[in-house]
């Protein structure tokens, strides 16, 4: 992972973005890496790069305010962790 984050890191400077490197080990997905353009948008960009964003959102907002039911517990959260904690305890105690 650190040899990719150097060689993005490296192909951003080229391009003469203002970066920041995120990574991630290990998640459910393998291990990311993401570059952040840090930049500001030019002006004459900055309406349509608001309106991507501000569509992006809604949908976003929009689809979890769809979903019905209780929110998925993801493997490892402490939500997760603290119902097997209950289920051990009481499986133990009957």
């Amino acid at each position: 992972m650190e040899l990719i984050r150097a060689a993005m890191r490296k192909a951003a400077r080229q391009l003469d973005w203002k970066v920041e490197t995120i990574g991630w080990i290990g998640t459910r997905f393998g291990t990311m890496v993401a570059i952040q353009d840090r930049r500001e948008v030019p002006e004459p960009y900055r309406a349509v790069v608001d309106a991507a964003m501000y569509e992006r959102m809604s949908a976003a907002v929009a689809r979890v305010s769809a979903e019905s039911g209780e929110a998925p517990v993801q493997r490892g959260s402490v939500a997760l962790m603290t119902q097997e904690f209950r289920a051990a305890v009481a499986e133990t105690s009957a």
